[in-house]
């Protein structure tokens, strides 16, 4: 039987991030993709030059059109955008308790440009992230979430900010360790204790969608039936096959390429 997988998230034309690089993650794992867009963003390799949100009505519209018709084994959100458009996916998934839900709360875009907005955090770290499954930020985001100034330099900091974080009511908390100090380290905070994840940097200039490709690979797992760490640890390993078969297109960061062994 076939397995379904939902992105929730805006686009990227450069195909690495976003709705572009959730459906190339889904298609690796093996699980048909179906996809909900939040906004339109102007953005290339060399980063994010404008974003255009869309009317929330028309996002909780895709969202019922696709969800009434097909039965979604698993979903994941991504860049939101603004406030009014987090409160309608609140909507859409509360109706769905039953659907796993992977939140990678995109608050700003690798380059540093905003990609939602000061009461869409506030909202989203409310209302959805104590409906996920699993929650995925990077150390930014995380000390964006908890109000934090500084964000955590390294695995022991990280982990304490994201077992702080899953305290609030969150089932799951994996923190992604990519901008620490030294070795990168991802922390898993959930029913079963706190869990390393370590991982070897790979030299690249192709890292465009990395946490997309990693929150998107989770979600697959989870549609395939697969266990909440049997697919972190899977979609890990993906995200990092995926780092080392890329190869550049553009003069910035380039897509991470999760179809390059079925490609070759």
């Amino acid at each position: 039987m076939i397995r379904v997988a939902l992105t929730v998230a805006g686009s990227d034309p450069a195909g690495g991030a976003g709705i572009q690089g959730d459906l190339r993650a889904f298609a690796a794992v093996g699980v048909h993709g179906l996809s909900a867009l939040t906004a339109i963003v102007a953005q290339g390799t060399r980063g994010v030059r404008a974003s255009f949100p869309l009317p929330a009505a028309q996002v909780r519209a895709q969202l019922e059109a696709v969800l009434e018709d097909v039965r979604a084994d698993a979903a994941k959100t991504g860049m939101l955008g603004t406030r009014e458009i987090v409160a309608e996916v609140v909507a859409v998934f509360g109706a769905r308790p039953r659907l796993p839900l992977v939140v990678d709360p995109v608050i700003r875009s690798s380059s540093g440009a905003a990609l939602l907005d000061d009461a869409g955090v506030r909202l989203l770290g409310e209302q959805l992230l104590p409906r996920a499954t699993l929650v995925t930020p990077n150390c930014d985001e995380l000390a964006a979430l908890l109000e934090d100034r500084v964000a955590p330099r390294d695995p022991e900091a990280l982990a304490r900010a994201a077992e702080r974080l899953r305290a609030r009511g969150v089932a799951a908390v994996l923190a992604k360790g990519g901008h620490l100090d030294g070795a990168p380290v991802d922390v898993l905070v959930d029913a079963e204790g706190t869990l390393a994840l370590p991982a070897e940097r790979i030299a690249t200039t192709c890292t465009r969608g990395t946490g997309c490709t990693l929150s998107a690979a989770i979600a697959a797992h989870l549609a395939r039936g697969e266990t909440l760490r049997g697919a972190v640890i899977a979609a890990r390993s993906l995200l990092l096959r995926a780092l080392a078969d890329a190869e550049p297109i553009g003069e910035g960061a380039s897509p991470t390429d999760p179809l390059g062994l079925s490609r070759r």
